[in-house]
């Protein structure tokens, strides 16, 4: 089974896209899951979800659950399934509940500030 650990991640990080901060927060989450690189999860409340909206798209991952996707909806562009949130993860990685990441995209940025 693939090892996923999931810690506080250090300092503040913010997302941008569009020339837009979609959020910036104190608390992230850093997950790491076997080789792959770790991805920060938001917590929703320091996210302006205005400009985020819900799509169809639902992926399944064996260790986390069901994800939900959303597209990120700025003035100049909208970035399809650019987010994604476990809104019901398996029990192991429940910190994540609440909390999104965001895909490695040319018009995202994920930073540590």
């Amino acid at each position: 089974m693939t090892e996923i650990t999931i810690q506080k991640a250090p300092g503040k990080w913010s997302v941008r896209s569009g020339g837009a901060i979609l959020g910036e927060t104190n608390n992230a989450l850093e997950l790491h899951e076997g080789d792959l690189d770790p991805v920060i999860y938001f917590p929703r409340s320091d996210i302006a979800m205005a400009f985020l909206d819900q799509t169809d798209k639902v992926t399944h991952c064996p260790h986390k659950g069901d994800a939900t996707h959303f597209s990120i909806v700025n003035k100049s562009s909208v970035t399809e399934n650019a987010a994604w949130s476990y809104e019901n993860p398996i029990p192991a990685v429940a910190q994540i509940k609440g909390y999104l990441a965001f895909y490695a995209l040319e018009s995202v940025n994920v930073e540590q500030i």
